[in-house]
C-alpha cells in the first residue's frame, strides 16, 4: 500500500472508537482505515440495547444534531486533549459514532458524558462514518504528535552559516556599489539592510549561496571581471617597475 512502511514503529493507543450498529462491512473497514491513519487501534461494535460499553468512565457521542437536550458540547480538538489528560491517569475514554443511515439516536446520545460535533457547514454538516472516524482520530493524533508545524527540506545541503552570509553580503555590495545601484549615500545604509534582512529571512543554505555568488559574478560582466581580477593580482613590484621603465610596457597601456 503506498504510504505504508512496516519497517517504522507504528503509533499506538488512544481512546475506543465504538460504532453503533453499523450498516456495512465497507465502512467498518474505512474506518478502521481511517483509525490506523491516526494512530487508533481500539474498534468496537456494539448494540447499545443489548449491552452498552460500561468499561469506559468518560464516552463522547459524536452526532452533528440538535438533540434538544442539556448537553456539554466539544469540538474533536477539545475531546483530544482532554483524552490525552484522562487516559494516563487510568481512565478509559470511548468515543460513539452511530449507524451510517440514521446516526446515534437520542437514547444512545443520553448515555454519553459529552457531545462531539465537528464545525462544519450548519447546512450541511453531515459526514460519512470513515470521515467522522478520520477526523475524530486525526485530531487524536495531531494532540500528542511532536511533529513541527513547518519544517524545511534543504534538499542535503546544510544551513549556510553567517560568516558565508556576510561573505556573500560584502560580495553583492561591492558589485551593486560598482555599478552604481547604491551610488545615493544617504539612502545607501537602508538599503544595505532591507537587502541584508530579505537574505536572512530565506533561510539560505550553503549550496544556495554558492549560486548566488555566482549569480552576481555574472551580472558584473565578462569584460568587468577581467579588469578587476587583474588590478586586483597586480603586484607592487611590478608596478614601481613600470614606472621607472624597467619593465616593458603592454601594447594596450
Amino acid at each position: 500500500m503506498a504510504g505504508t512502511n512496516h519497517r517504522r514503529t507504528a503509533v499506538t493507543g488512544g481512546p475506543a472508537i465504538i460504532l453503533v450498529e453499523p450498516q456495512l462491512g465497507e465502512n467498518i473497514g474505512t474506518a478502521a482505515r481511517a483509525m490506523l491513519n491516526c494512530g487508533l487501534d481500539d474498534l468496537r461494535l456494539v448494540r447499545p440495547r443489548d449491552g452498552w460499553p460500561s468499561d469506559f468512565v468518560h464516552v463522547f457521542a459524536a452526532t452533528a444534531r440538535d438533540r434538544g437536550m442539556v448537553r456539554r458540547e466539544v469540538t474533536p480538538r477539545r475531546a483530544a486533549a482532554e483524552m490525552r489528560a484522562w487516559l494516563p491517569a487510568g481512565e478509559p475514554c470511548g468515543v460513539l459514532i452511530g449507524p451510517e443511515r440514521t446516526g446515534l439516536v437520542n437514547d444512545d446520545v443520553a448515555l454519553a458524558d459529552t457531545v462531539l460535533t465537528v464545525p462544519l457547514n450548519p447546512a450541511f454538516s453531515s459526514l460519512n462514518l470513515a470521515q467522522a472516524v478520520l477526523i475524530i482520530g486525526y485530531e487524536w493524533f495531531i494532540s500528542g504528535a511532536e511533529t513541527p508545524g513547518e519544517t524545511l527540506h534543504r534538499g542535503g545541503s546544510r544551513p549556510a552559516t553567517k560568516e558565508e552570509l556576510l561573505n556573500f553580503f560584502d560580495h553583492l555590495e561591492e558589485e551593486l556599489e560598482n555599478n552604481g545601484f547604491l551610488r545615493n549615500r544617504e539612502s545607501q545604509p537602508h538599503m544595505v539592510r532591507n537587502l541584508r534582512s530579505l537574505f536572512q529571512r530565506a533561510q539560505c543554505t550553503e549550496q544556495e549561496l554558492r549560486t548566488l555568488h555566482g549569480v552576481v559574478t555574472s551580472f558584473a560582466g565578462p569584460r568587468e571581471r577581467k579588469r578587476r581580477t587583474v588590478d586586483r593580482t597586480r603586484s607592487p613590484e611590478l608596478e614601481h617597475g613600470k614606472v621607472l621603465g624597467l619593465v616593458d610596457r603592454t601594447d594596450d597601456e
